[in-house]
């Protein structure tokens, strides 16, 4: 950081699920401490966050260029596997060129960057997986956030990647999260005159808290700042396995709805997924970073903020 100004961090992707509780986060942490927080969005840019589209690389070089940013989250990407498998290339447009330009433009600049990754790097055949263990994606989208990583680290080694698994928390519309999503066929199947909803109860998830990843993000940023950077592949995830039948089952009982729901016990998707990519987050519980919201308490206070039923 440069003497005597403010600790200016760019977050990249501020509109969505993510980058909305980072911001939130991150605002607090500007009201308390000599902090500069930049926000942008390309979609939906507004009032609070500057306009950029990632795949104009030649804008995001002048944006950095201009803030000079001591830190710069990426929370920006493609994220929707089925998206990744049908349109590969615009996945490694966002997941790894836009990426690769930021963390070039970085280094010039000195900026520390903190990229999002995921669990789907790995193919979820040997839990748990530590940030050391041999990749092995099995479809478009982990193979575009593996490159992204790849890129990130041979740019700049003291940069930073932050895989996470299945995330939820304060959302807009329904589809924002793989959770939340579950919920109009949970109410419409609680309908006596509506089938039961079919819920897969193969794969194995660890839902996430977005709050709560704000937090850990937060406490990585913190210590950047005080020049204890930390570098390299880090992760964190909620601790509690869960299916999305199981996950189904408690906003059914979140709700109070009688929901009528079916176990699929065999993979239906079209994209393969891993079954089970529980990520290790001794790293940074070791530094003390990190929380963690029981999925009862987070998902019941999410719905309990939005008493619209969603419509059947």
């Amino acid at each position: 950081m440069r003497a005597n100004e403010r600790f200016t961090v760019a977050l990249i992707g501020a509109s969505g699920l993510l980058g909305r509780a980072i911001a939130g986060e991150l605002a607090s942490a500007a009201g308390a401490k000599e902090w500069r927080i930049v926000r942008t969005a390309h979609s939906r840019a507004g009032a609070q966050n500057v306009k950029l589209d990632l795949l104009d690389h030649d804008a995001v070089r002048a944006f950095l260029r201009e803030l000079l940013p001591d830190a710069i989250v990426v929370a920006a990407a493609e994220r929707r596997p089925d998206v990744c498998e049908n349109d590969p290339a615009l996945a490694r447009a966002l997941n790894v060129d836009a990426l690769s330009v930021i963390a070039s433009e970085a280094r010039l600049l000195g900026a520390w960057v903190l990229a999002i990754s995921t669990d789907y790097v790995f193919d979820g055949t040997a839990p748990p997986y530590f940030p050391d263990d041999a990749p092995a994606p099995l479809n478009a989208y982990g193979r575009s956030k593996l490159d992204g990583e790849r890129a990130l680290l041979e740019s700049d080694p003291a940069s930073c990647v932050l895989r996470l698994p299945l995330l939820y928390g304060p959302f807009t519309d329904w589809n924002e999260s793989a959770v939340t999503s579950l919920t109009p066929a949970i109410v419409k199947s609680a309908d006596p005159a509506s089938p039961p909803a079919s819920m897969d109860a193969w794969a194995t998830r660890y839902p996430t808290f977005t709050p709560d990843v704000a937090v850990t993000i937060r406490g990585m940023l913190e210590h950047h700042a005080k020049g204890a950077t930390i570098s390299g592949i880090t992760q964190w995830s909620g601790d509690e396995p869960m299916t999305k039948f199981d996950i189904a089952e408690r906003i059914a009982r979140a709700l109070k709805v009688d929901a009528k729901l079916v176990a699929q016990r065999t993979p239906t998707d079209a994209t393969p997924r891993p079954r089970d990519c529980h990520l290790d987050s001794g790293r940074l519980e070791a530094l003390g970073i990190g929380r963690r919201t029981p999925f009862d308490s987070a998902i019941a206070g999410l719905l309990a903020n939005y008493p619209e039923m969603p419509d059947q």
